[in-house]
């Protein structure tokens, strides 16, 4: 068997796998031949869980980093369900009560995560009315891009140090995905 080189795409035709993280649910898109290494790092833009703080779980068990996800069963549609990593939220808690400006501005990232991730629900299901080829209304790209521009305001404003800084540019690139998202969505929307 052939190594790939770090950074390479795995070959293939992709696969939408769903996840579950807590009470939210993620559609995600890989290559069918990738690892769950691979996986977890396409779920860190998407959930802002860091990939080492990621447990994934496929019937039952949890999955290694290296395995392949066509190799233990995993299709189209397959359903997993992501955990954060105990300990990893344990060590985060205490650097937090040991620095209050860290935990002020965590708090405030995790504010405007929350406010991201209602957000985000609009967008996908914008983004499935797309692909499912219903008309839809420049006025509803206007208006999700205006408030997800506002989210990214509210993100420039929090003054962050450590671990509430990686929060805060792990949002940041999350909103900008979004945006960049409801852009190619508009134009396709067009045609």
């Amino acid at each position: 068997m052939q190594k790939r080189e770090d950074g390479a795409s795995p070959p293939g035709p992709l696969i939408k796998i769903r996840v579950s993280h807590g009470s939210l649910r993620y559609e995600v898109d890989v290559p069918e031949l990738s690892t769950f290494g691979e996986l977890k790092r396409a779920l860190v833009r998407d959930t802002g869980v860091e990939q080492q703080e990621q447990r994934l779980i496929f019937r039952g068990r949890e999955r290694k980093d290296e395995e392949y996800l066509h190799l233990v069963g995993v299709k189209d549609k397959s359903k997993m369900i992501l955990l954060k990593n105990s300990a990893s939220v344990e060590r985060k808690d205490e650097e937090m009560k040991r620095d209050p400006v860290i935990s002020r501005a965590c708090v405030a990232v995790s504010v405007v995560r929350e406010e991201v991730n209602q957000l985000s629900e609009r967008v996908s299901a914008l983004e499935s009315q797309v692909y499912k080829g219903a008309e839809v209304a420049d006025n509803e790209f206007v208006v999700l891009t205006e408030l997800l521009m506002r989210q990214l305001l509210k993100l420039d404003e929090i003054v962050a140090e450590g671990e509430a800084k990686l929060q805060r540019k792990i949002e940041v690139r999350r909103v900008q995905t979004m945006v960049d998202t409801l852009d190619s969505l508009k134009m396709r929307n067009k045609l």
